[in-house]
């Protein structure tokens, strides 16, 4: 693992350093997960494209770090440091939770006039669609489990053991807290270009509310669809990563944004 990209920020982890590559993706994990879920993407783009994983509090080398209690508060930490390093362009990946987040700081970013060349949002319904059924965040803790692992994804079956279980719970409940009680706040939308990724059969989240991500942008806009639950991106990182570097080779984006 090396240092952060230019600065010293937790938030920041860089696993495939890349110095000759012209463009960076930033990348954001879901709820519960950690830099190192984009490690294969690190070594997929490397050294074309120089990947920066981001480390919430809560997790791994940062489990002692206070957690952050709102999307909107991280979103400004992560665009604090992100801002120390804005020597190349870059875009910003995220899944589920880390798509609402990079929506966010990409609304800070270019407000402070350092947008990304795109957002790739994936996972995740449009940040205007209002979240539909109860929230998971203060069930009991059996249930939350039992919900958590229904959705899939890599470790989810490590909840299985009560060691482990008591140690990633705190996060966990924390990011479902701040993705359930997230509110929207209207305002002009993104310059950058907005791709979404989804799974056909996401039990959270429907392709209209993936659809509406186009709303939240006045660049270009597209939607795919994969075969699969939350996180179809497991078995369509090829399909997916071949879309990312198509679009940030595209000459129709900005590098000086």
């Amino acid at each position: 693992m090396a240092a952060s990209p230019g600065t010293r920020s937790p938030y920041l982890t860089v696993y495939r350093p890349s110095p000759d590559a012209s463009v960076r993706l930033v990348c954001l994990p879901h709820a519960g997960g950690a830099a190192s879920f984009y490690v294969p993407v690190a070594q997929a783009l490397a050294p074309r494209v120089e990947v920066v994983s981001v480390q919430y509090p809560g997790r791994h080398e940062r489990y002692a770090d206070p957690l952050v209690p709102d999307l909107g508060t991280l979103a400004d930490r992560i665009a604090e440091s992100l801002l120390t390093c804005t020597d190349r362009p870059y875009a910003l990946f995220g899944h589920s939770m880390g798509s609402l987040v990079g929506f966010e700081v990409a609304r800070r970013m270019e407000a402070a006039g350092r947008g990304p060349l795109e957002l790739f949002a994936s996972g995740s319904r449009a940040p205007s669609v209002e979240r539909r059924g109860r929230t998971w965040h203060d069930i009991p803790d059996d249930v939350f489990v039992a919900r958590v692992q229904s959705m899939g994804g890599a470790g989810s079956q490590l909840l299985d053991d009560p060691d482990i279980r008591q140690m990633l719970l705190p996060a966990l409940r924390n990011d479902y807290r701040a993705v359930e009680r997230y509110a929207y706040r209207p305002q002009p939308p993104l310059a950058c270009p907005v791709t979404a990724f989804t799974g056909a059969d996401d039990p959270r989240v429907t392709v209209a509310d993936v659809r509406t991500w186009a709303h939240h942008t006045t660049g270009p806009f597209d939607v795919e669809v994969h075969p699969g639950g939350h996180f179809f991106l497991a078995d369509r990182w090829t399909e997916i990563l071949d879309t990312v570097i198509r679009h940030l080779k595209d000459p129709a984006l900005d590098p000086c944004r």
